[in-house]
């Protein structure tokens, strides 16, 4: 067994509540509904700010967990938790105040509710979860950052105008926050990672279905 491995192997897991990340993941938690007061009040650039801020501290506490070596249970459903909420939170508030087609809601919300579910059922059922991948973790910065340039709605740039179709906003001619152009990215990058998240559970599954079994018959 190599460093790295080792090194993996011996983290400790805590089952304590009251850590450094898990109270920054709660004080995230807590801004979603600053944030939507502040949209639906027009304080775009508040809204902004807040979300920046939940957003970019996603980063802030899994290096803390990481670090300081307290990573906990908790954690490590409270972390990826909060992330959909914010998720969620971006989607529908920016589909609220009219700054996001329909379909875009739908496919980051399905997506969503495929991973929570799926993991659900793994760590239920099988006692196994996937480990989220780097890319997907871009991704999500991707959509998070193109969520806030939709929320300051400035500046405007002109659209391509290579189609007519009001639901493409950027490819049409109208104009559009420079924002779309990260969730277009993020979109394309968090389908692959879905698709990766997908094999590795069902992966994952057959491993403890076969480890079940082998406990059965020994």
């Amino acid at each position: 067994m190599d460093d790295a491995v080792r090194k993996s192997a011996e983290e400790e897991v805590t089952d304590r509540i009251l850590t450094v990340p898990n109270v920054i993941s709660f004080i995230r938690l807590c801004m979603v509904p600053v944030y939507f007061w502040a949209l639906m009040s027009g304080r775009d650039i508040a809204a902004c700010i807040l979300f920046a801020v939940a957003a970019g501290t996603d980063f802030l506490d899994g290096q803390i967990a990481r670090r300081t070596h307290c990573v906990s249970r908790l954690g490590q459903l409270l972390d990826p938790a909060v992330d959909r909420i914010l998720m969620v939170a971006g989607v529908v508030g920016l589909l609220l105040v009219g700054r996001l087609p329909v379909w875009i809601v739908l496919v980051v919300l399905a997506r969503d509710a495929l991973l929570l579910a799926g993991g659900a059922y793994l760590l239920k059922r099988w006692k196994t979860r996937v480990a989220v991948i780097y890319p997907g973790k871009v991704a999500t910065t991707l959509l998070f950052v193109g969520f806030a340039g939709l929320l300051l709605n400035m500046p405007q740039i002109p659209g391509l105008g290579i189609v007519d179709a009001a639901w493409l906003p950027g490819f049409n001619a109208a104009s559009t926050s420079w924002g779309i152009w990260f969730i277009y990215a993020g979109l394309a990058l968090a389908l692959c990672t879905t698709a990766y998240y997908l094999y590795a559970g069902v992966s994952k599954m057959q491993q403890a279905r076969h480890a079940e079994q082998s406990g059965q018959r020994a």
